[in-house]
């Protein structure tokens, strides 16, 4: 598009993927240019902070709060360059266009670059929500100004995070654990998976059993001859199923009238229900419809990502980021179901082409979000463009991992514009009555679906594995009231009540978007930052709360509820909505959140109670930590109460009976508690601590078995059980159990061999000794400073000095063992149609597809890895590209060595023996919290999406 003669426009965008698309739609007289995201953002820290406001008591908030909520902003120290670069073309041009996405945080980073460029010629605003050269035109054409609402609105949002974070983190580092963070959205996220991991392990299971007849038509016309149906009533009694169970007792609920069938009332009621005539007493067949599903938002993408590819939340986003900046999708940050005019009719044509014109209904469709405040003047996620490129037309451009999620937006948005699904659905009651005079009802349902419609473009996936898909059929045979049936089989079933399945990235997203908490900008980086901070991890698709989690929302709830309260948190959302539209100030809602006002928002603002600063200050004194950092878990069959603590170093277990005397704290441990303790192991879900699982992990007494006395020393040997796993103590020596060997099956002859190690092969012809021992690698054996592995554990305790000397002398290229089998072949990459491996290495099992390797993550495990998860894991570690070189450290001169004596070889023998039972006692450090990546500058607004 030419400009006007002789004029130079600079166009500033946000990424250089998306300025790159851009400037092939401008012609000549446009340079357009990235800023890299965020230019500026709130000190992170106190180096951030200039020297001429060090001296201020709010400098380390970033934000006056006795001024107006004064922001102070700095220039992000990866960003100096950029905005240099950009200072000297904005000298250069002579009008600039701010090409910043479409929303809140677009417009905030728009605003801030006019802040920190100060330019002397015309600014304006240019918006599009498609990277295709009619909407870059129109855009060009069409500018506006900066929206200082939308701008107020971010930067709102952006102090009440850091106010809400800066105060109530540092509770945390008091009460729980250094370095933890508190966030106004994430902790609501982190508390939602809590508690259900609550009701998990408050679930008690039922077990409840009915009967599945396999019946038969004599003289069966269409349709199938024989077709099932289940018991559903007895004497005119509904058969309870599972939803009359209460969840934390396992028993039938009060008042539900229901007969709960045993097994031995199933199999009884089947032996007499054997060779009796059964009648067709009721059918009723209804039309079926089912109408489309909304085009794509931001959470319904995330949610359908994850159900059919096994795309995490971040995953599906970058993925959305790259088709939307190079022209393929319409802006992926929104939460409108809207389509334009102009992709109503391109989805209609399309639909002609390639279904037919059945297939499109008389009238365009029309969708009505249900998402509260949704930005409704936006458009849903579609493909870009007037004319929609099918994914056979964009194949061969995109990568695996885009095409997949390329056609999974076409077929949404294609299938929004379709017919109806239409057809029947038949409801079918059938009795017998049994040799003992009972009435036994069975129930069967059928559906068939006569027009497809727009289930043949896209049919929408459930969190719940084993629910029916949307265009399963199921075929009755053409039945008739009094119409009788044979029983070709009667089988008694037993089913068991489940306890409610645990969140996974797409329900957590799809719930807090019920509760209106979060917004398109922030789901996918809160479903990150939970698993950062170590409150959430991952085993397959589920999220999983550590009891890190419990001990700070536990903390949260009893001192601070109204801070995870679902629904106070959600009214925060609604009046930055508020701030947004122009109809709330910015500072007032500020001012009453922070200091609280007697003219609050209702009662359900924490204005009521003061504000934030007075509700964090006055309440400390009465938090105790003992109390916040103990999870009860029940009483023992001893009497024993059983509760988790959370350490400095890891949770562990602890149990004693009411009123016994605190025993003293081992080595390394926390105070001076009561009773028995045991290490939790890492990745253990809190609802598998079972009684015989604690009973496990105690080893059946206080914490420790014993196996016998050693025979040279006299002294006991005990089996024990440590944070890294389970291991042998005799007096001052220990020793961690071999992969191969099991805490149930050890025997003392093994221990002994386990506490002989470092053992003392030889002395080498020059007199140094050599010695094998079991290492954080695996095997070795060693000479001096000379280490050479061996190919398996048992070389440990037989190999010879001869030998040894042999590896030690052969060189370390070529003493290379030969590649040790992978653990598991898993088959072929979905994205990269590579083979993928599960491989042990030094640091562990990783999964490789030969080019890329990804560690597996904590609670993962080799056999129950499925192929999606491990391509997801290496399509993100491909997306982080690879890991900067480390710079080499400066080599330190030998130091000079005495030749070894028998006397230093036992104390060798000592210090390694220290060394192993260091790593068995040791407990790492929580991971600290990683801190948020830096995007700063000077005074004034905010513009950091909010991952709270």
């Amino acid at each position: 598009m030419p400009s006007n003669a002789g004029t130079t426009r600079l166009v500033i965008v946000e990424s250089p993927a998306k300025a790159k698309t851009i400037s092939g739609y401008l012609g000549p007289g446009y340079v357009v240019e990235a800023s890299f995201g965020h230019v500026r953002d709130l000190p992170r820290n106190a180096a951030d902070v200039p020297a001429k406001y060090k001296g201020e008591p709010w400098a380390r908030l970033g934000v006056d709060v006795d001024n107006g909520f004064h922001a102070l902003y700095v220039v992000s120290a990866d960003r100096k360059q950029q905005i240099s670069k950009l200072v000297k073309l904005a000298k250069e041009v002579d009008e600039i266009f701010l090409a910043t996405d479409e929303d809140r945080e677009g417009e905030a980073i728009a605003w801030h670059l006019v802040e920190t460029l100060k330019p002397k010629v015309p600014v304006k605003r240019m918006v599009f929500h498609e990277i295709t050269k009619p909407a870059i035109q129109a855009a060009v054409a069409n500018p506006r100004e900066i929206d200082r609402d939308l701008v107020d609105a971010q930067e709102a949002r952006r102090i009440l995070d850091r106010l809400y974070g800066y105060e109530v983190s540092p509770v945390l580092w008091k009460k729980v654990m250094p370095k933890l963070s508190a966030g106004r959205v994430q902790s609501v996220a982190t508390r939602i998976v809590v508690e259900r991991e609550r009701q998990r392990m408050a679930f008690r299971t039922a077990e409840y059993w009915d009967i599945l007849a396999t019946l038969a038509v004599a003289n069966a016309g269409e349709g199938p001859r024989n077709f099932n149906a289940t018991l559903v009533a007895l004497n005119g009694d509904r058969i309870a199923t599972g939803k009359d169970f209460e969840p934390t007792t396992g028993r039938v609920k009060p008042g539900a009238g229901v007969v709960h069938l045993d097994e031995g009332g199933a199999r009884g009621l089947a032996a007499r229900l054997e060779g009796r005539p059964f009648t067709v007493t009721r059918v009723e067949e209804k039309p079926y419809r089912r109408r489309p599903y909304a085009p794509f938002i931001t959470s319904t993408l995330q949610q359908e990502a994850a159900r059919k590819l096994r795309f995490s939340s971040q995953q599906t986003m970058r993925t959305a980021q790259r088709l939307y900046e190079n022209g393929y999708i319409t802006y992926m940050r929104t939460d409108s179901v809207n389509l334009s005019e102009t992709a109503i009719a391109a989805a209609r044509r399309q639909i002609v082409e390639l279904y037919g014109e059945r297939s499109v209904p008389p009238e365009p469709r029309r969708y009505t979000g249900k998402v509260k405040n949704a930005q409704e003047a936006h458009e849903a996620i579609r493909p870009a463009g007037d004319n929609f490129r099918t994914p056979g037309d964009v194949a061969k451009e995109l990568s695996a991992e885009e095409f997949k999620l390329y056609e999974l937006i076409w077929r949404r948005t294609i299938a929004s514009q379709m017919t109806d699904a239409v057809g029947s659905s038949v409801s079918v009651r059938i009795r017998a009555v049994s040799s003992a005079r009972e009435e036994a009802d069975f129930g069967a349902t059928g559906k068939t679906i006569t027009d497809p419609g727009f289930l043949r473009a896209y049919v929408e996936s459930s969190d719940d594995e084993n629910a029916e898909a949307e265009d399963a059929e199921r075929r009755l045979p053409t039945l008739v009231k009094d119409q009788p049936l044979t029983a070709d089989e009667l089988a008694a079933q037993g089913h068991h009540t489940q306890p409610p399945s645990r969140y996974t990235e797409a329900s957590l997203v799809k719930a807090l978007e019920e509760l209106g908490i979060g917004r398109p900008s922030t789901y996918a980086s809160i479903m990150q930052t939970i698993q950062d901070r170590g409150y959430v991890f991952k085993r397959g698709q589920a999220m999983i709360p550590s009891f890190l989690a419990f001990a700070v929302i536990g903390l949260l709830e009893r001192h601070y509820p109204r801070l995870v309260d679902y629904d106070f948190t959600a009214s925060m959302e609604n009046e930055l909505d508020e701030i947004a539209g122009g109809d709330h100030a910015a500072v007032d809602f500020l001012t009453a959140f922070y200091f609280g006002s007697a003219n609050g928002a209702g009662d359900r603002d924490i204005a009521r109670s003061g504000g934030l600063k007075k509700l964090v200050t006055e309440n400390l004194s009465e938090i105790d930590a003992r109390s916040v950092n103990s999870i009860p878990l029940f009483t023992d069959d001893d009497g024993r109460e059983v509760v988790v603590r959370v350490g400095r170093y890891g949770p562990y277990l602890q149990r004693a009976v009411p009123g016994e005397q605190p025993a003293p704290a081992a080595e390394g441990e926390e105070g001076g508690g009561q009773g028995d303790r045991a290490p939790i192991p890492e990745g253990l879900a809190p609802d598998e601590l079972t009684l015989e699982k604690v009973h496990e992990l105690f080893l059946g007494g206080g914490g420790e078995r014993k196996l016998g006395d050693d025979p040279a020393t006299g002294e006991p040997i005990l089996l024990k059980s440590g944070r890294f796993g389970p291991y042998v103590a005799s007096g001052e020596r220990k020793s961690s159990l071999l992969r191969s060997q099991s805490p149930d099956s050890l025997t003392l002859d093994e221990a002994l061999k386990l506490l002989s190690l470092p053992r003392l092969v030889g002395v080498a012809p020059d007199g140094v000794e050599v010695f094998a021992n079991n290492g954080r690698y695996g095997p070795y054996v060693k000479r001096g400073d000379e280490f050479r592995s061996l190919d398996s554990e048992d070389k440990m305790f037989t190999v010879t000095l001869d030998e040894a000397l042999a590896l030690l002398a052969a060189p370390k290229a070529r003493q290379r063992r030969a590649a040790a089998p992978p653990l598991r072949e898993m088959g072929v990459d979905p994205l990269t149609e590579k083979p993928l491996v599960i491989k042990d290495g030094r640091f562990g099992p990783y999964v490789t597809d030969g080019e890329t390797n990804a560690s597996l993550r904590r609670g993962q495990t080799p056999e129950a890895l499925s192929i999606e998860e491990a391509s997801e894991m290496l399509a993100e570690k491909r997306a982080k590209g690879p890991a900067p070189k480390k710079k080499a450290a400066a080599k330190k001169a030998p130091a000079k060595k005495a030749t070894a004596t028998k006397a230093t070889a036992t104390k060798k023998t000592a210090a390694a023996t220290k060394s192993t039972a260091a790593k068995n006692t040791t407990t790492a450090k929580a991971t600290p919290a990683k801190k948020a990546p830096a995007k700063k500058a000077a005074p004034r607004k905010a513009t950091t999406t909010s991952a709270d």
